[in-house]
């Protein structure tokens, strides 16, 4: 059993779509990012990517590459768990915490985990999807950005 931890956070800005758990979400501002900017994929992303001990989101898909420019942070998952497969490691389960004062997102959070779980080929019970906000404090406090957490426990 090996267990990795994730961070990530963008900035929120006017006119981007906003995705989170590859959901997108009605909202005027999404969240800026050289991919989709998924905090909660890119958190899951490195927890695996931790867990396996293979680096990190930056390590397999460079922000500087014109290759990985918008793309579906969902499908960014899907690569990174086929080579954590590949490496000969199975997840055994994920927890996912967005960090924020909005959006409220119980009405998505089902598809939201599913969502993940489906990119990784994984029952949808292996993954949480979680929300907190931290009382308006710092930058999630104040609206500017979103951040996540997640953990993966791989067999």
């Amino acid at each position: 059993m090996r267990v990795g931890l994730g961070a990530d956070a963008h900035a929120l800005v006017e006119g981007v779509p906003l995705v989170l758990g590859g959901v997108e979400l009605d909202s005027p501002r999404g969240l800026a990012g050289h991919s989709d900017g998924d905090v909660i994929a890119h958190a899951l992303i490195d927890a695996v990517l931790g867990a396996a001990g293979m680096g990190d989101i930056g390590s397999l898909f460079p922000s500087g590459e014109a290759e990985w420019e918008g793309a579906s942070s969902l499908d960014l998952l899907a690569r990174a768990y086929a080579q954590v497969r590949e490496a000969g490691f199975a997840l055994a389960n994920a927890d996912c915490v967005l960090v924020g004062e909005g959006p409220r997102i119980a009405p998505v959070r089902e598809a939201m985990q599913a969502r993940l779980a489906e990119a990784m080929g994984v029952e949808a019970e292996r993954v949480t999807v979680r929300a907190t906000t931290t009382d308006r404090l710092g930058f999630t406090g104040r609206g500017e950005g979103l951040a996540a957490l997640a953990v993966a426990l791989l067999e």
